[in-house]
């Protein structure tokens, strides 16, 4: 797969991601935005005392420094055990 394929895809998922936010807004009554989600995800995940390397990398903010590529793991399967450790509910 090209970098420009895998680009439009992304593209493509951020939009699909953006009309299920304004249908939830409207379906709700509730004026809901990618930051706010954004926002509270993050307080949430503060709250349960999870590090905020892993919560930065959750919101796409990954260190580009040589240090953290080399001795810090944001695999995948990493941050799988990390969400699924903080054991976090959204309607409780």
């Amino acid at each position: 797969m090209t970098a420009k394929v895998k680009s439009q895809d992304c593209f493509q998922q951020v939009a699909t991601w953006s009309l299920h936010i304004q249908e939830a807004s409207q379906i709700s009554g509730v004026k809901v935005a990618p930051q706010t989600l954004r926002d509270w995800f993050c307080v949430e995940m503060g709250a349960l005392a999870v590090p905020d390397r892993y919560v930065d990398a959750f919101c796409g903010r990954v260190p580009k420094s040589v240090l953290a590529r080399n001795y810090k793991d944001f695999s995948p399967e990493k941050l799988k055990r990390v969400y699924v450790r903080a054991q976090l509910k959204v309607l409780n």
